[in-house]
């Protein structure tokens, strides 16, 4: 008869594998679970005497699972979170009791647009913790991945760690921004005569860091765009749309259409308007998370604002 490895296993060992096999490092585990690195030690060898397999092996860069620890990291991990958000719907989120530090990542095509009502929505909710909006880096996604962010807010990015889960918010609608004495006086422009337009276009890691979504359409209609600013700064884009005849294709989530010294078109290609799905970002292991779930609602809300 094949052993029950079920019957007589202590269910804390389970937590501990869990976090072993996210954290690939002794200390790491052993500062999540509050427990000293002996005890993960100690802990450890009773799961590879339980599964008669060493589980996790010493490297220089941390631990590396064998393919014993993979296989059960797969089947165990949507268990224990089906387990911890079972436990933790049960009892009533309250935000306001929530402390600490909550950081939340931006694409810059976002931050300054929704910063104030989400800062306040946020505050009126949960008072006691700090509130930290990041710019979106080129280590936001990693930084998600090891939970010292707890959200994300980008577009679509098809390169995100499998750790990760996309969820659609809303859809962006793209417009172009020109200043008030722009020589171009219709309300519409089409960017397939892009050719005839000097171009600004914001930097957002992960999204357009080497070329941006306008190059990208222009480029795939045989259009080529004459870029001539590109800055992570939305501020630094508005001074020179301002300050000369440059278009700026930017996502109506920047607030721009009230701007004094702007003028706001409808951009389109071949006649189709442009839009861009917005997403949220956080790790598979929080989905269930009150705390993952109330920011996701509180994004959600203030794009559809």
């Amino acid at each position: 008869m094949a052993k029950d490895l079920f019957a007589n296993l202590d269910l804390n060992l389970l937590r501990t594998f869990i976090i072993l096999n996210q954290e690939r490092n002794m200390r790491k585990a052993s500062e999540r679970l509050f427990v000293s690195q002996p005890a993960i030690s100690k802990a450890l060898q009773r799961l590879r005497d339980h599964f008669d397999d060493e589980l996790f092996v010493k490297t220089h860069h941390g631990l590396r699972a064998t393919e014993k620890a993979t296989q059960l990291a797969e089947s165990i991990s949507p268990i224990m979170d089906e387990l911890a958000g079972a436990l933790n719907h049960s009892s009533k989120f309250e935000p306001a009791k929530l402390e600490g530090t909550i950081k939340i990542a931006i694409s810059p095509f976002f931050l300054s647009g929704i910063a104030t009502k989400l800062f306040q929505s946020l505050r009126r909710e949960a008072p006691s913790v700090q509130i930290q909006f990041l710019n979106w880096s080129k280590t936001t996604l990693q930084d998600i991945v090891n939970d010292d962010i707890h959200i994300g807010l980008n577009y679509s990015i098809s390169h995100a760690p499998k750790e990760l889960i996309q969820r659609f918010l809303v859809t962006d609608d793209f417009r172009a921004y020109v200043r008030n004495e722009h020589p171009f006086n219709k309300n519409q422009v089409d960017l397939l005569e892009g050719g005839n337009f000097d171009i600004a276009t914001l930097i957002a890691a992960d999204w357009n860091s080497n070329i941006s979504n306008t190059e990208k359409m222009m480029k795939l209609h045989g259009v080529e765009a004459n870029i001539v600013f590109r800055s992570e700064l939305p501020s630094a884009i508005i001074d020179i749309v301002k300050n000369s005849d440059v278009l700026f294709p930017g996502s109506r989530y920047l607030n721009l259409d009230a701007n004094p010294g702007l003028r706001s078109l409808e951009i389109l290609f071949a006649s189709e308007t442009v839009n861009t799905d917005i997403n949220a970002f956080y790790h598979y292991k929080n989905r269930n998370n009150a705390t993952t779930r109330w920011l996701h609602t509180k994004l959600l809300d203030i794009l559809k604002e």
